[in-house]
């Protein structure tokens, strides 16, 4: 019987695996317990390759091995796995992850798809892989509204896998952009990933998701870049649409007043209200079309004027009293931020206060030396750089350093009442921009434009407010992300409901596909925090830092280390297997070299999506060639993913030649 190449591939890794396990046993000269860690680790990446469930095969190489660690003592293996049980159920961060998958799995069934893909593609017509690009854009959108893989390469396959080869794509870069497309839901929020990821390293999911933003638009406008330089170079890979597949149909009413399709909408539509060629059409039907067409102009006007009220907002008033009555000490601290002395007079400095230059000696005999008597008076501070004196009747004043304000005058405000400050050139410049893309908007507004925008009103904008309302209400700290998830369902309920797909099997399916994804999610942290704990019983992760430790690495260096080995993983393992497995391991590691567990996430987090593009794994091209036309050949969907995988690199580089990329969003919303 013939072998795949596939197969071929996976037994040799395997093979590599385990003769690197026993090398490491034979030339050690004593193996210690750490050793027999290894060894489970290996085990356990063998037996997954092999096909067992991850889930299981981490619980019971687990348990297994924590029985050897704990010296054949069932009783303490069995508590742990209890433990482990139950720390898992008592994890509120991944209540998030049904809520999100069930959203995605709604909205999926929406049949918003369908609708999407046709208006991007007609509204991006005219750039160079219009069909290509469109997809790019259609699955980012997608994905971020549901987050799940296989849904969207799948439905993408369907749709728009068959619309590019009859337009003359090539196969490998249809094939390419789809995979690569549907991918985008890996790192995109609301991702199921960085819920695991945040879980397993202790970081908070909210930065994470602020964190991921900006690298996941950068990678999709990476992808985009590349089909449009391609298109460009190599125009018989990606053909420009012809006039037929650019042609958008006008409705029965508007074509009795529209000139042709590539007419100026306003002022036909002004001169149909006012003139005879609105005889057969209705006047409420034109109103109704003028409508939509000045709304992007009131949205404008509205986010303009309420932008600009947030800009010139000054900080709000704040009163300072300052009147004390003789001999009270003041409640709270002086506004110069100092604390004020206590009402008796007597000038205390904490014992570890460093401000003013002030220490406290050593005590000789290791004991505090006794007070000064009472008789002895109240020693003066020395006078540079010391405190004055407060004066005799107990109103405490404020020192009167360099660079420290005094406080406002009683009865005044730090800053009047409804004084407003100028608005920042920044938003100027946003203003700007977004006028002159409106400007555009309008100046090129066809008939044919108007139908394209109304086919968006329907498809895309729905979907774009429900991330936006869910991410933003995430980022902007206005809910947790479970309870940003519920809105999240909620809304796609409200979605299905709209486009009339809402029935009793859609949502028993829904339900069923929910439950059975975070049975597994939840199954795997089970096994992940045995399979740890063992790990660490037996030495494994002391064994690793030390040999890591002993290379003597850079920052760089181990960033790089980490990453090429996460990319290698990600060739016979899935992205929850290496999470759960692999970053237990990595995480205690990065205090040792100053690595911040957000931004390492977020590296990680691009890598990942290796696991769904790179052989022989790679399940994003199973999904794409089970629905995919016979003639499409695994091979050639290999061959397109390729350079998708070299952008993920330069993205990954590109992060961490630039961290503000993933960082700058945090920051500037958390104080971290």
């Amino acid at each position: 019987m013939k072998i795949r190449k596939e197969l071929w591939f996976g037994f040799s890794l395997m093979a590599i695996i385990v003769m690197a396990a026993l090398y490491m046993l034979v030339s050690v000269q004593q193996i210690e317990r750490g050793h027999i860690g290894l060894l489970m680790l290996s085990l356990v990446v063998v037996a997954i390759m092999l096909g067992f469930p991850t889930a299981f095969t981490l619980m019971g190489m687990g348990m297994i091995f924590t029985w050897l660690a704990y010296d054949r003592d069932w009783h303490r293996t069995l508590d742990l796995m209890v433990q482990a049980a139950y720390k898992t159920m008592g994890n509120d961060v991944l209540i998030a992850i049904p809520l999100f998958v069930f959203m995605g799995y709604i909205v999926e069934r929406a049949n918003l798809i369908e609708k999407l893909f046709r208006s991007i593609h007609l509204a991006l017509a005219r750039v160079p892989g219009a069909l290509a690009v469109a997809t790019l854009v259609t699955c980012a959108v997608f994905a971020t509204a549901t987050g799940i893989v296989g849904a969207v390469v799948t439905l993408m396959g369907l749709l728009a896998l068959p619309a590019m080869l009859r337009a003359g794509y090539s196969v490998p870069l249809s094939a390419g952009a789809i995979t690569a497309g549907g991918c985008l839901g890996i790192l995109i929020p609301p991702s199921v990933l960085l819920i695991v990821y945040g879980a397993t390293a202790g970081v908070s999911v909210v930065q994470l998701y602020a964190g991921a933003f900006f690298p996941g638009l950068m990678l999709a406008g990476l992808y985009i870049l590349y089909v449009i330089i391609l298109a460009k170079v190599k125009p018989k890979m990606a053909p420009p649409l012809s006039a037929e597949d650019r042609f958008v149909p006008l409705p029965p009413l508007t074509q009795r007043f529209a000139p042709s399709p590539s007419a100026h909408v306003l002022p036909s539509m002004l001169a149909a209200l006012k003139g005879r060629a609105n005889q057969d059409v209705p006047a409420s039907y034109i109103l109704k079309q003028l409508a939509i067409v000045f709304m992007p102009l009131v949205i404008f006007a509205f986010l303009g004027l309420w932008g600009y009220q947030a800009a010139t907002a000054g900080s709000p008033a704040e009163e300072a009293n300052t009147l004390q009555r003789m001999g009270e000490a003041p409640a709270a601290t002086s506004p110069s931020g100092l604390a004020e002395p206590p009402s008796d007079g007597a000038l205390k400095v904490p014992a570890d206060s460093t401000s003013g230059g002030l220490a406290e000696p050593p005590a000789e005999g290791g004991t505090l030396s006794e007070p000064p008597a009472a008789d002895a008076g109240v020693k003066e501070p020395p006078a540079e750089g010391g405190v004055q004196e407060p004066p005799a009747a107990g109103v405490a004043e404020p020192p009167a350093a360099s660079g420290v304000q005094e406080p406002p005058s009683v009865g005044t405000a730090a800053k009047p009442e409804g004084e407003r400050v100028a608005a920042p050139r920044g938003f100027w410049i946003t203003l700007a921009v977004f006028g002159a893309i409106l400007a555009a908007f309008y100046a090129f507004l066809s008939f044919a434009r108007l139908e394209v925008f109304k086919m968006l009103l329907t498809s895309f904008f729905p979907l774009m407010i429900l991330i936006l309302s869910v991410l933003g209400s995430i980022v902007l700290g206005l809910a947790t992300p479970t309870e940003a998830a519920a809105v999240g369902a909620l809304g796609g309920f409200l979605l299905a409901i709209a486009y009339r797909q809402l029935t009793f099997g859609v949502i028993k399916e829904s339900v069923f596909l929910t439950a059975k994804t975070s049975a597994m999610v939840c199954w795997l942290f089970v096994g992940s925090a045995i399979f740890s704990a063992a790990f660490a019983l037996l030495g494994g992760q002391e064994l690793v830092e030390r040999w890591v430790l002993s290379m003597n690495l850079s920052k760089t260096q181990f960033l790089v280390l980490t990453q090429v080995i996460i990319f290698v993983l990600g060739w016979p393992l899935e992205w929850t297997e290496i999470i759960v497995i692999f970053m237990p391991i990595f995480i205690p590691l990065l205090d040792n070299f100053g690595v911040d567990p957000l931004f390492f996430g977020l590296l990680v987090a691009l890598n990942l999506q290796t696991a769904f593009l790179s052989p022989p794994v790679a399940m994003a091209a199973f999904y794409l060639k089970g629905v995919a036309p016979p003639h499409v050949s695994l091979n050639q969907i290999f061959l397109g993913m390729l350079p998708f995988m070299g952008i993920q690199v330069i993205a990954i580089i590109l992060l961490y030649i630039f961290p503000g990329i993933g960082l700058w969003l945090p920051q500037l919303l958390y104080a971290r």
